[in-house]
């Protein structure tokens, strides 16, 4: 009976069969090449979580024409045989607060649409407070607030009457 090699074995002769260099790997996967250094040692504890490392041995597989969910399986067991990845991480429910919802509604906003509505919303007002301002200013009475005027003839006559019109000039 064959004893089944691990994951880090796999990837590695079928990387070595295939005549990639760890470098041409990291090119074409996009995968940084101490994490494949490390996926073919078997030094899982460099990830700080197994999504990391199942997303990884995944793309690596693939390029490497392996049979993916063989590998994956083969991944699980050996990651569950380690003391750090052996559970998976809690997904209970955490208390969220008013902060937290507010931070992520604000993660969903298009800022960019959001300054142009805004702009276009300042303008508006603008414009409608200077066009009210205008309206307020022609229609405001300018002699309010003036206090009422007395007559006061330039001649010197006793009393307080008004000089009577010249006769011959009517109105």
């Amino acid at each position: 009976m064959r004893v089944m090699s691990t994951v880090a074995e796999q990837l590695r002769q079928a990387r070595e069969a295939k005549g990639l260099t760890v470098q041409q790997v990291a090119e074409i996967t996009k995968i940084r090449t101490d994490h494949l250094i490390a996926l073919e040692e078997g030094n899982f504890n460099l990830f700080p979580a197994p999504v990391y490392i199942r997303g990884f041995v995944r793309n690596y597989s693939a390029l490497l024409k392996l049979d993916v969910p063989q590998v994956l399986a083969c991944l699980d067991a050996e990651l569950g045989a380690t003391s750090k990845f052996a559970e998976p991480p809690p997904l209970g429910v955490n208390a969220h607060g008013v902060l937290d919802f507010i931070m992520l509604q604000l993660s969903r906003i298009d800022w960019r649409k959001t300054a142009i509505a805004l702009g276009v919303v300042v303008v508006i007002v603008a414009c409608f407070s200077a066009l009210s301002a205008l309206r307020r200013s022609r229609t405001s009475d300018p002699l309010h607030g003036l206090k009422p005027g007395v007559y006061h003839s330039t001649q010197s006559v006793a009393g307080d009457t008004l000089p009577l019109p010249a006769p011959g000039s009517q109105r």
